[in-house]
This record gives structure tokens, C-alpha cells and sequence, in this order.
């Protein structure tokens, strides 16, 4: 049965049943408190009745941090995802309890980012957001609704296709010589990915000890798609290695992703190329191996897609080349 009583000048209901905890909320008015009163024991005899306290005590900005603590270093790339969602936490949309999430709230925040960032990194943090709000309904029983699944994602933009030409690729690799204090990883580095045609993450993580000279061949423990691989070397991409110094650390370049990329990003501000990002070297590469392996099995198992249609996207033949193979 539900009990109300002003106490305060707030009216406290209180919904007490056999067999389920009792329910207690304020408010500022005696008839909002009997109709939340009567909803609530409507739901209890329906039996669709779910408790909304812990959704209503915790901010975002908890679920978060608890998901940092207890998800994300079990996830691939999560010292990189903590940064993120370290910023997320920070941001006022965070402030906001689980019940005050609302779909008109995220659309304030997608807004303010489309003003700041660009549509994908929009759709990946709202994609972010809903998988720890889903996290958190299924693991941790917080009874909401994901709101995320209600807000107008905006449209996706079109996917690079950025391949740099033979004189970017020597600016670069010419400004990335290691004079003046430069970083001596990040010309090998760059060299290797052209090579190889392997992720960022890739190429940071390959150890020593994986490197077979012999039959020239990088072995991959881990990759993307959570399968190991094995990457063929061409004669350069051994040279290349021959060249590099050996890291106590064990890995073959001992760079950490945000050294990487302010490096990557310096050299190619000096060498005034603009619109170039270090991922725009596996589409080089990949569009370079691609006149070599013009079998797309062979190709993708150097590239390490699973699906031909992902491969495509990387693949960007010249049409003059096309042309002149069509006779």
C-alpha cells in the first residue's frame, strides 16, 4: 500500500509491498506524489515494475568512471580510450543522473560537438556513449532507457581516400630525418608502413622476437579483428629493419600513439602537405601493392581485411591504369 505525509513542506510517498523493497520519493506537490504513488503500484501488480533508485542516485559521470575502472582495460586501444573518456566525464552532459540523460540532452551535446569536431568523431563518441549506457543496464541494473538509440546521428561522411604521391612520401620521409633532437623512430616508422602496409597499432606493438629475417616475415599476435596474421617483408622493408636500433623495451619501434602522432604531424606541417594523416599510409601502401597482388585474396591477406568489401575502401586504382590495362 502507498503512504503520503508532508513533511517539510515536501510531500514523501511511499510505496510498501510484500516481496518487494519499499519505494520512497518527494514532492513538491500532494497530488504528484499519489499519482506517482498509484503508477508505481500498477507496475508492481502488472509486474513490470523495475527500480529506478540506482538510475536516479548515479550520475553519468559515475557509470563512467566505473566503466573505466572495470570494462575498458579490457578492451583493445583502452589506455587511448580512457583519454577520451576522461574528457567525456569532464564535459556537463556528465553531470546530468542516469534517469536526466535524455535524448534532448544528447542532441545538445551532439550539436555542440558538430560545432567543435567533425560528423565521424561525432558518431563514434555517441556510438561510445550508447555502449556504456548498454554496459550499464545489462551488467550493473540500471533501469533506463538508452537514449542514444533516439537521437538523429548525423550523416556519415564520406571515407578518405587519401593517397599521397612519390614526392609527399620523400618530403616526409626527408623531414623526418633524425637531426636536431628528431625522433630517430619516425622516419623506419613511416618507411615500415609503406612497406607493410600495417596499422598504427600494429607497427607499435610488433616486438623483436616476432621478426623472422630468414623467411621475412612479421608475425602479428594481435590485430584488429582479434586474429593473428602473419605480414610478408619485401627486401626494403628488411633493410629498413637491418637499420633500426635495438630497444631494451623489446618492441621494434618503442613509440607511444600521441608521440607518434605529434611527431607524424610536425613533419608534415615543415613539409607543407596538408590534409595527410598517418593512416593515409596503409591506403598508399595497400593502393601500391594492389598493381603488385592483383589477386584480392593475396592482397587482403597482406592488408589483413576479412571482409573484400572493407578492402575496397583502401584500394583506390588509377583510372589511366584501368584504362591502358583495358587496351
Amino acid at each position: 500500500m502507498a503512504s503520503i505525509r508532508n513533511r517539510d513542506g515536501v510531500w514523501q510517498a511511499r510505496v510498501i509491498r510484500k516481496g518487494h523493497p519499499s519505494v520512497c520519493r518527494s514532492f513538491p506537490a500532494h497530488q504528484e506524489a499519489a499519482q506517482w504513488a498509484r503508477s508505481i503500484e500498477l507496475d508492481i501488480d502488472r509486474g513490470n515494475y523495475q527500480s529506478r533508485t540506482e538510475a536516479e542516485r548515479l550520475t553519468f559521470a559515475d557509470i563512467i568512471g566505473r566503466y573505466m575502472e572495470e570494462v575498458a582495460p579490457h578492451l583493445k586501444g583502452w589506455k587511448y580510450d580512457c583519454f577520451r573518456l576522461a574528457a567525456l566525464k569532464r564535459h556537463s552532459i556528465a553531470k546530468y543522473s542516469m534517469v536526466s540523460l535524455t535524448p534532448k540532452r544528447l542532441a545538445g551535446y551532439r550539436d555542440e560537438r558538430l560545432a567543435k569536431v567533425s560528423a565521424g568523431t561525432v558518431i563514434r563518441e555517441l556510438a561510445y556513449i550508447s555502449a556504456i549506457i548498454n554496459h550499464s543496464r545489462r551488467e550493473w541494473g540500471i533501469n533506463i532507457q538508452n537514449p542514444v538509440a533516439l537521437v538523429r546521428k548525423p550523416p556519415a561522411p564520406k571515407g578518405r581516400d587519401r593517397v599521397l604521391t612519390e614526392p609527399e612520401i620523400a618530403t616526409i620521409i626527408q623531414e623526418l630525418e633524425p637531426i636536431r633532437r628528431r625522433n630517430i623512430w619516425m622516419k623506419p616508422l613511416v618507411q615500415l608502413a609503406l612497406e607493410t602496409a600495417m596499422r598504427r597499432g600494429e607497427l607499435l606493438a610488433l616486438r623483436w622476437e616476432n621478426v623472422n629475417f630468414r623467411q621475412q616475415v612479421a608475425f602479428l599476435e594481435d590485430t584488429k579483428n582479434g586474429e593473428s596474421r602473419n605480414v610478408p617483408l619485401s627486401k626494403t622493408a628488411i633493410a629498413v629493419l637491418h637499420q633500426i636500433p635495438r630497444s631494451l623495451t623489446g618492441r621494434v619501434i618503442p613509440l607511444t600513439i600521441f608521440a607518434m602522432e605529434a611527431a607524424f604531424k610536425q613533419a608534415t606541417k615543415r613539409a607543407y602537405i596538408t590534409g595527410v594523416r598517418f593512416h593515409d599510409l596503409r591506403h598508399t601502401a595497400i593502393t601500391r601493392m594492389a598493381t603488385l597482388l592483383p589477386n584480392l585474396i593475396e592482397l587482403s591477406a597482406v592488408s589483413g581485411h576479412k571482409n573484400l568489401s572493407m578492402l575496397k575502401r583502401y584500394y583506390h586504382p588509377c583510372a589511366s591504369d584501368l584504362a591502358r590495362k583495358l587496351g
